[in-house]
This record gives C-alpha cells, structure tokens and sequence, in this order.
C-alpha cells in the first residue's frame, strides 16, 4: 500500500449558523411551497436560537422532514434513522426528550443535554487508507454555559440534578436508597459501603452487593458441586474398568479440564459488585452554582477516539450544502456543513511497515491528543458506535475522581449494546452473561478487563505509570521517567507532555502552526516508534489480534484499578455482526488472540505480585478457554458408539458413572439459575450463552488452537478475518431487516459443527432403530435413555446453528424439526434393516417374520416377468 499523504487541518471556525436566519449565509427555509411541510420542534429551534454562540458552540442542523401528509404514516424514528444512515460515516443521535424528563407526573429539565452541547472545546479526526483511523472529540464537561431561563445543574430545585443512571426516572441525589428501593431486579442489591466517608468529603459513587439470600446459596451450591467433582475423580481413579481404556483415560482427563475450566470461571463470580455514580454529587462538587462566583472545581477534559476507515480524506476548504429544492426544504448553497471544531489527521502508512489496525491507529492518536489537548483523561469507541446516554461521561468521572480509589483507578468499562440484533439474540451477540454477570464479578476483585470500545482510560496508565499506591514515597513514577526518548520517542513537545498528563487541570489547547503542523506529521509516521516501547509497554499492544484485553491486562499488571458501570440507558449502542459465518470469524479473532496471549510474555501465570491473585485466575481462565475444545469435541463424537452396533461402555459401572454426571450437571444449572436471579439475566440469555459456547467449541475453537500451533512452531498461523457488520443500502429499495442474518457464507469453520451434527443425528436413529428391533434388557434401555438424553442435549444447543445454514428457510423453524423427524424415521428403518440382514440374531421374532415378508417381496428370485 502506498503511503499516505500528511495532512494537518486546523479546526474550523466561524461556520455559518443554519439555524441563525440568513446571516452569514445561513439558512432559508422553502416554507409555504408545500403546506405538509412544517418545522419538526419549533421549541427546541427557539431555544437553540437563543444560545450564546461567542464561543462556536451552535447547533450544526436543522432538518425538517415532511410527516403530516394525511396519507403517510411517518413512522416514529426508523424513517429518520434511514435517512440518517444515508451518507455521513459518523452519527451520534439522542431522543428529543433527553432535555427533559416526567417526575411525579410533570415535566422538567434534567440538564442531561448540556455536558455535550456545552462541553465541546476541540474534536480532531483521524482517517485511514483502508486501515484503522479515528476520531478524537475533547469535552471539557466542568465548562458552564448558562441559557437563558435555565438553572444550573447543582442549583437544585425541581429542574436540577442529572437523572440517576441506573433508573429511568431515578433521582440523581440519593443514588444508593434509590437504586436500592425501587426498579425492576434491584431488590437483589445491598449496600456495602455504608460509613464510607473520605475527609469528610461525599462519595461519588455507592457500592452494593447481592443479598445474602441469593448469593450464599450461591456460593453453597458451587462449594457442594466442588465437593462432587472431587468425589467423582476418587471413584473414577478406583474404578478403571471400560471397554476401552485408552478413550478412558482421555475422558479422565477431559473431565479433570472441565473441572478446572468451571472452577476458573465461577471463581471470578463469588463477589459480585455493582458499583452506582452520584451524579448530582459529582455536580455540586464540580460544577459551582452561577452565585458562588465560580470559585469550585471544574471537571478535566476528555479525549475522544473513534476508529473508523474512510478511502477519501476531507479537505480543508469549505464544503457548501445544496440549494433548496422540492425535495429539500432548507437551503444550504451558503453554509459551510463540514462539523465545527474538527481536526482530520492521516497517518503514514508506507511498504515494509506493519500499521498495526486499530492498535496502531490508537497510538497515533493518543500522541497527537498529546499535543494538541492532552486532556488527563481518554475515552474510545469503534466506528460503529454511538453515544446512547449523555450522562456516561459524567458518570466515568465518578469513579476516577473519587477520594476512595479514584487516583488508582486506570479505566472505566461500561457494556457493549447494539441495536441491530435480532430480538432472539440467535447468536449471543449482546453477550449478557458475560457484561451483567461475570464482569460484576470482576468487579468485586481488581476490575473488569479492557473489551475495546466504549472505555474511559487514565492518560498516565497508557504511558506505563505506575499508580500512586505503587510510586515510591517521593511520587516519582520510575516507569514514565526513566529513558523517555527509548519509551517514547524523540518528540520533545510530546515527551514534556507526558508528565502534564497527570495534572487534573486541563491544559490550554494548543494554537496551530507551522512548527506544531510538522511535530503532529513527525510523531504520525511508520518510523517514529522504531526502537521505542511502543506497543509493548507504552500505549495499546502490538502484534496480538486481543490488544484490548491485553492491553487492560498490562495495565492491571501494573497494579492499576477498573471499574465497571452499567447505566440506563445504556451509555453507548453499537453494531453487531448478526451472520452466521461473520460471526464465527469474530469468535475466532478473539479465542485466537487469548490463546497467543497465554503463549507470550503477556501470559497471566508469569505476572508480578501486584496482580490480585483472583485477577491472574480471571486473566489465566480468559486466555486457555479455547483448550476446552479438544475435550469437547472428543465427547461430540461420541455417540458414533451408537452405530457399531455392539454394547460400549466408557467407564464401569455404568449406571453410577451416568449419575454422577447428572449429578453435576444438574448442580451446575442450579447454579445458572441462582446467577440469572442475582445479575438480571432471562432465561434467554442463559440459553444463548451455553448455545454459543458450543457452537464455538466444535468449530472455531479447534481452528483458534490449531493457529496456535502454528505460531508456536513458528509458522505464520491462521489469518485472522475483520469482522463485517450490517450494511446499510443507500438509496433505491430498503433492505430487508435482518437480512443478513438469513445469508449463508460457507466457510471451513462450519465444517466440524456439521460433522457434529451428523454424528449425533445418526446415533440418535440408529438408537431408536437398535431399540425398536428389541432384545434390550431394562439396564441397557436406561443406558440408552441416557445417552440419547445426551444427544438431544448436543442437537439443542446446536439448534442456532442450524437455523443459520438453513438460510432463509430458518424464518420457519417448523421445517427444521419436520427434516429432523423425517431423517431419524429414516435411519431407524435402515439401521434396523441391516440389523436383520447382518445380525439377525439381535432382531426380535417379531420383527423377523415381518422382515421375511419384506424380503420375499424384494428379492429378485420372486420377480415374475
């Protein structure tokens, strides 16, 4: 690939104001040309005409779209978001109502709108050439602007405090009685911070924890499946009987590795803790009333990137809108509609170099930030993604600026959300199992880990500072001082950046120009990070496909904090691959890169002693995951015992070797249970999870340990493909919703899950065909009801699968099941066919003579001609 051509574009200023009339150029409204035309929110555009606009923060447009045709059903916002989808590559969109919210019946001001629309200071994109990019938005959410007839956000009053994040209507004062007091699924929760109290100062956000009556229990039922698990490797070792004692001992040993495997997991989920911002305590602390005279404290700014792909850089010279016409009725010919306050940054990719995607793209960035804002703090989001909830900022400052452990808290996660899975969730994309549960869990030890996007992030952690508990007594952090030009380059502006970044003061933006235009170009190109500590331990983490999870578990290696917050709304929606086949390509990315992640200096087990010892059993279960699918896929198959036709027994006595395994199971779904209860869960997403696991394990996991191999051999491995996620159709006919998810994309990763299936199917027809020949004693039917038991547990959590290769007959499920009775009627006929031509002796009489009867018909000796 070519390089790329280096670009600085100041931020723009002195855009027109669409909404300002014509001055400046601005907008003329074709009003009275159609009478169906009117303004979409008439209020919202006086009180946008009334801000003060001394400063360049103005509204970029306003759109009036028709919707009261008499014959026209506008419908509600899915018209708008297709229109929004269109054209622009980034979209941030909110509701009309987040100016306002009903309490008590009646309307008032929550002020939740104006930490976005009063805090932008400088946004500066990056774009890439067919490569990763981003967008970079500084929010200084302490800076206050008044409106006209609207209060202050910490004046109090009806109209004042942020909404509580975690309830619609909640109360932003007193988070934790009312998170604790009302909503759906929060009567689970607890206090357990109550006496908490820093220097007299309030804290910024409340700690809870699950009731005793659901997470001792809890606890108990794992103790008591622990206990079993123990036991039934005892009687296994004392009874080493089976008809095969080579497939004995690797089903000894699967079950040892799914023992461990269990045991990691639910290790991380014995306390877990749900963590509550105060947001109006945040604003009366940060955000002074107008009659103090401004003497209080303003919060620091925020560095925003946004990883994006774009094939043609924008210019630096205006960009006018289109005139009016029947289908516009805005006219734009006069008005610059490039968004205000932007930088556009391309960086150099040249041949030889590896750009390293988005991790490569994330360090760029964060050195230009650097010497642009260098704002204290960082927030990233992928491309696709958008801000949901306004207030998500504010309430990742809360755990970074608490007294508690605000200065060791290196970054704050909240959950991944999108909206274009379906409501099935058919391929576990929301992933609830993980983000209301496990990451709860995570939460009660030393944080959840990095999962790349939508994570507020500590500046100075990026840099590989120590934190403040683990400086030496004179502050001073060995990690950021020591050799700067090998950690960080040879950019001195940058390298005197470095220790400004931990100073909670936001720093003047810097003035564009020459000598700042060729510092940004030297310190954005392939050659800048040769032989410094970029991508190892300075910024994001090279040569590894998880650089999130690695880079969090680099951090938490250093001794730094996380925390976990999860709002409602939810703070930020995105997209999801809904495929199938795209799908599986993304589960392979990741179980790939955990298993390089174990195999590499990065590997949990070699971390030092500021690792929290239950985190190394988080980070160790995280990266050997994908083992489990030698054993898994060994168990699959099975049921191919079921065709030979003769008795086989895995491990003897039978009957007690089945009970015990029923015994665990059974416990371990109890389990499941009792976790669904305490995160928030529905049996749905249960299902779905325990569905894609072994989706996962029969087809992607054996291809991630096979890559592996490879690179332990050193072979290159195997590709790693980008994810693709939906499309949207510009123009002509509307796709069809969903339609992606009824594509089939064959690929090499379907091919063991099929083979799977297969299997099982077969040994189930096989099955009712063996015992529809009779013969079977009562032991061996029970034997063979607990196999087929096993089976159809198999063929359900594969029933996702199978619906995905179905294609668009998976819209009716009912044919699935159809086929399925079909085949198995039919290999039960001629698996019990050649029974009675190959072993007539298993055959029951009955069955004989009606075979002898079907035998003198077909055979050829009796054909008349």
């Amino acid at each position: 690939m070519g390089r790329t051509s280096q670009k600085m574009y100041s931020p723009v200023a002195g855009l027109a104001d669409p909404l300002m009339g014509n001055r400046n150029g601005g907008v003329k409204h074709a009003a009275g040309k159609d009478k169906y035309w009117v303004p979409a929110d008439e209020e919202e555009l006086l009180a946008a005409a009334e801000c003060d606009d001394e400063d360049g923060r103005r509204p970029l447009l306003y759109i009036a779209r028709e919707k009261q045709h008499p014959s026209y059903d506008h419908q509600a916002p899915e018209e708008s978001r297709r229109a929004e989808r269109a054209a622009p590559p980034f979209i941030v969109n909110f509701d009309g109502d987040h100016h306002e919210q009903h309490k008590n019946g009646k309307l008032v001001d929550d002020r939740n709108s104006h930490t976005i629309q009063d805090a932008l200071a400088t946004i500066w994109l990056s774009f890439e050439m067919l490569g990763g990019g981003g967008l970079a938005l500084v929010v200084r959410p302490g800076v206050e602007t008044e409106r006209p007839g609207m209060p202050s956000p910490a004046t109090g009053g009806d109209g004042a405090g942020l909404a509580e994040p975690l309830l619609a209507n909640g109360d932003g004062g007193a988070a934790g009685q009312a998170f604790c007091s009302g909503g759906k699924d929060k009567w689970q929760w607890v206090p357990a911070d109550e006496g908490e109290e820093e220097q007299g100062r309030p804290l910024l956000y409340r700690t809870f924890k699950v009731r005793g009556i659901l997470i001792h229990p809890y606890r108990l039922i794992n103790l008591a499946r622990l206990i079993l698990v123990i036991q039934f490797f005892i009687w296994r070792i004392r009874h080493k009987d089976s008809d095969n004692m080579t497939l004995w001992w690797i089903t000894v040993v699967g079950d040892f590795w799914f023992a461990v495997s269990w045991l990691l997991n639910q290790a991380s989920k014995l306390n877990p803790i749900r963590r509550v911002p105060n947001l109006e305590l945040l604003n009366q602390r940060f955000d002074p009333p107008a009659g103090d005279g401004g003497a209080g404290e303003h919060l620091p700014a925020v560095d925003v990137f946004i990883n994006t792909v774009m094939l043609n850089h924008p210019g630096d010279e205006p960009q006018l809108g289109a005139p009016a016409s029947s289908d516009s009725p805005l006219d734009l010919s006069a008005v610059d509609v490039r968004l205000p306050m932007l930088v556009y940054i391309a960086r150099e990719k040249r041949p030889g170099y590896d750009h390293q995607k988005k991790a490569g793209a994330m360090n760029v960035q964060l050195r230009v930030s650097a010497l642009l804002s260098n704002a204290p703090f960082i927030i990233n989001f992928d491309g696709d993604h958008y801000i949901n909830n306004s207030s998500a900022f504010r309430a990742a400052m809360c755990f970074m600026l608490d007294d508690r452990h605000g200065e060791d808290t290196a970054f704050v996660q909240f959950p991944q959300r999108f909206d274009d899975v379906d409501p099935t969730d058919r391929y576990c994309n929301h992933n609830r199992v993980f983000f209301d549960a496990t990451a709860l869990g995570l939460n009660g030890i030393q944080g959840p880990s990095y999962v790349g996007t939508g994570c507020m992030f500590r500046r100075a952690a990026l840099y590989g500072a120590d934190p403040p508990r683990w400086q030496p007594p004179d502050g001073r952090s060995k990690a950021v001082m020591d050799s700067p030009w090998k950690q960080f380059g040879n950019s001195m502006p940058f390298i005197n950046s470095v220790p400004l970044a931990t100073q909670p003061v936001t720093p003047p933006a810097s003035t564009l120009d020459e000598r700042l235009a060729a510092e940004l170009a030297d310190v954005s190109t392939c050659a800048y990070e040769d032989g410094t500590e970029w991508g190892y331990g300075v910024g994001w983490v090279y040569n590894i496909a998880t650089e999130d999870v690695v880079t969090g578990f680099r951090i938490h290696r250093k001794g730094w904090r996380s925390m976990y917050c999860a709002m409602e709304p939810d703070a930020f929606r995105g997209t999801a691959p809904i495929n199938l086949t795209e799908r599986l390509h993304q589960i392979l990315r990741w179980s790939g890169g955990s298993l390089d992640m174990f195999f590499s200096r990065n590997c949990p087990l070699l971390a030092g002693r500021r690792l929290h010892p239950m985190q190394r059993v988080v980070y160790t279960n995280m990266t050997i995951y994908p083992v489990s699918a030698a054993f898994i896929f060994v168990y699959d198959l099975l049921p191919l015992m079921w065709l030979s036709g003769d008795e086989f027994y895995i491990q003897k006595p039978y009957t007690t070797y089945v009970a015990y395994l029923f015994a665990g199971i059974a416990m371990m779904e109890v389990s499941g249970m009792v976790e669904i209860k305490w995160a928030g869960l529905t049996l749905l997403d249960w299902c779905r999870n325990e569905q894609f696991y072994m989706i996962g394990a029969t087809g992607v996991y054996p291809a991630a340990v096979l890559h592996s191999l490879l690179r332990l051999v050193g072979l290159k491995g195997l590709p790693f493909k980008l994810t693709s996620k939906p499309q949207s159709v510009s123009g002509g006919a509307p796709r069809e919703r969903f339609a992606e998810m009824y594509e089939v994309k064959w690929s090499p990763l379907l091919v063991p899950t099929v083979v799977v299936m297969i299997v099982n199917v077969a040994a189930v027809g096989a099955a009712i065909g063996r015992a529809a020949a009779g013969g079977w004693s009562f032991v061996q039917l029970v034997g063979a009801a607990g196999g087929l038991l096993f089976n159809a547990w198999v063929l359900l959590l594969l029933y996702p699968f199978a619906l995905g290769i179905m294609g668009r007959w998976s819209k009716r499920p009912y044919v699935l099941f159809v086929v399925l009775v079909v085949v198995l009627a039919a290999i039960a006929s001629a698996y019990l066919v050649l029974l009675a031509v190959f072993a007539p002796r298993s055959v029951s009489p009955v069955w004989m003579e009606r075979w002898s009867v079907v035998r003198a018909i077909v055979s050829p000796a009796n054909w008349r001609i």
